[in-house]
């Protein structure tokens, strides 16, 4: 008698935040906002993680100092200078004046940043909040210059991440560090407090390599004005304001954008997303593919 092997078949990993559909949908969260258990050793202080967990977000008024503002900047403008660095498609041009909106994979691209992504009171935050070793999911420098530089539209950025880089679990947490000024006229951060316990599933599927146009100017994955409305109401808004070297925490799931910057004024920032070790990422939950690796990383070693 001949024995038959049955393929083994995967089990489908279970959708907790349906999004891109027919209509517009809430979740509650299923996850938790602080992973590391009460009383873990790390810099952030118990107070600041109660905060974190309520709010979604937590501010550093001098992460890195002054001289450390001054070595990120001349590199940023060494990487914005750069032919080779702008013609790479890491780079985001402005559609309009032509700028280096953004460099992607700041981190491989360049050893000073990748120093700044091992730095303990950087990687420190994101192993404690996560409750675990942590990778990058995402890095990047955003340019946003003066006199035109267009906005990011209100998001989570957990829609996008687990919609078409296929994270699975809201277990990615954000940082923001200014290399200038944040002014309250300059296009800063703004995040609705509160809004991460709840998941807003955006109406419509994704387009076919979504990500050439959305990392210029979001469409797929956009609230409604209604649903925008409703959670503005509930919430409010804070706008994020600080000198060079402050630092903006926010969770995977914060309502968030910024608007455009008119001012002669750069805002300057470097971005880091850390993603848990234990919330690797699968396939998109509803795209065709998933997105280049340096949008979403598929390399999952931790950071030492």
């Amino acid at each position: 008698m001949t024995d038959v092997l049955t393929p083994r078949i995967e089990t489908p990993r279970a959708d907790l935040y349906p999004t891109r559909g027919a209509a517009e949908v809430t979740t509650p969260r299923q996850d938790p906002v602080v992973w590391s258990a009460p009383g873990a050793p790390g810099p952030v202080e118990p107070a600041e993680l109660m905060s974190f967990e309520r709010d979604g977000f937590l501010t550093v008024d001098q992460l890195i100092t002054p001289d450390e503002v001054s070595l990120y900047r001349a590199e940023l403008d060494r990487l914005v200078a750069d032919p080779q660095v702008r013609a790479d498609e890491r780079s985001i041009i402005e559609p309009t004046s032509q700028d280096v909106r953004s460099v992607f994979e700041v981190h491989r691209i360049s050893e000073v940043f990748a120093q700044l992504v091992r730095d303990p009171r950087v990687v420190g935050r994101a192993r404690q909040i996560l409750g675990s070793d942590v990778y990058v999911h995402q890095s990047r420098i955003n340019v946003k210059p003066g006199f035109g530089a267009s906005g990011f539209y209100w998001h989570s950025d957990f829609e996008t991440w687990h919609a078409e880089d296929g994270l699975p679990n809201m277990r990615t947490v954000s940082v923001s560090i200014a290399l200038t000024e944040n002014y309250d006229t300059n296009g800063g951060l703004m995040i609705m407090p509160g809004s991460h316990k709840e998941f807003l599933g955006c109406a419509g599927e994704t387009p076919k390599d979504n990500y050439k146009k959305s990392l210029q100017m979001q469409d797929a994955g956009t609230p409604s004005d209604a649903a925008l409305t409703r959670m503005a109401d509930r919430h409010g808004i804070r706008l994020f304001t600080g000198r060079a070297g402050s630092a903006t925490w926010f969770d995977c799931n914060c309502m968030h954008g910024s608007g455009d910057n008119i001012t002669p004024y750069a805002r300057s920032n470097v971005f880091i997303v850390f993603n848990s070790v234990e919330n690797t990422a699968v396939e998109p939950f509803a795209a065709p593919v998933p997105r280049p690796e340096f949008i979403g990383a598929r390399d999952f070693t931790p950071v030492k």
